[in-house]
């Protein structure tokens, strides 16, 4: 896991759904395994949900949705016929084009950094400048993968990061911005290639696709599948908890609102 600093004015991040208002955590969009204390239960504004809370942990409940692996050490996933054709197609879509990867400190990387390769992700996908913050505090203490996509004209394709998590081994997706001018080419899911290979090439059993359960592409990757731990804290009459169409209700059962803990206390 990664490292965790907080205080009772940055802990929560607002979020907001059809102008129902509830609080995540400053590291939810972006970082893996959240770690869950009792002060910070204690502190949370309410309603409050933690997602992705480690699988050892004692806290948390299994959601309805669950993280996608690829086990890039298993000869399988590469010889596997139908993958092999569309990794083919795929190199041959990028053939021309110039791939870097670097590992960076986690304590090196800033703000500035991040909106630079990844601003208009953040901005598409409702990022907060505080779950940005929250991806620095997370890797201070870990390396990030930067994988950059080059076009032969020079224009940057894709920059897609992820976080190397050794203790687990594996590496994790956290975000991918790329050009939508090369929509045709699959950018996307060549970054899952590109990534699936550096943890192949650098001993690490998983690269972790994130949640998979609405992104049906990345079942192209998938071999193994995680279960995501998570809770929620609320009024069961919050707003957040009765709308049928609220992340909680997606998410949740309604037996788990509430349920803080994963078995017997």
């Amino acid at each position: 896991m990664g490292y965790q600093s907080w205080t009772k004015d940055n802990l929560s991040v607002n979020s907001e759904h059809e102008g129902i208002q509830y609080n995540t955590t400053r590291w939810d969009a972006l970082c893996p395994y959240i770690d869950v204390t009792e002060d910070m239960l204690q502190m949370a504004p309410k309603p409050f949900v933690v997602y992705a809370i480690p699988p050892t942990s004692r806290y948390g409940v299994p959601i309805k949705d669950r993280y996608g692996l690829v086990n890039a050490l298993n000869p399988e996933f590469w010889a596997d016929p139908y993958r092999t054709r569309k990794f083919k197609e795929l190199d041959k879509q990028f053939k021309t084009f110039t791939v870097s990867e670097e590992l960076i400190d986690g304590k090196d990387i800033t703000s500035e950094f991040l909106y630079e390769i990844g601003g208009t992700h953040f901005e598409n996908c409702w990022i907060a400048d505080e779950e940005i913050e929250g991806f620095i505090d997370y890797v201070r203490d870990l390396p990030v993968l930067l994988i950059q996509v080059y076009a032969p004209n020079g224009d940057l394709v894709l920059s897609d990061v992820s976080i190397v998590l050794h203790k687990e081994s594996q590496l994790y997706g956290s975000f991918c911005q790329w050009d939508r001018a090369y929509k045709n080419r699959s950018p996307g899911i060549y970054a899952c290639l590109v990534a699936t290979r550096w943890a192949q090439k650098n001993n690490l059993k998983f690269y972790n696709l994130g949640p998979v359960e609405e992104y049906g592409y990345k079942s192209l990757f998938v071999t193994d599948y995680e279960p995501i731990y998570a809770m929620v804290l609320s009024d069961p009459e919050h707003p957040i908890i009765t709308e049928p169409s609220s992340p909680i209700n997606i998410d949740f059962d309604k037996s788990q609102i509430n349920q803080i803990y994963r078995g017997p206390s």
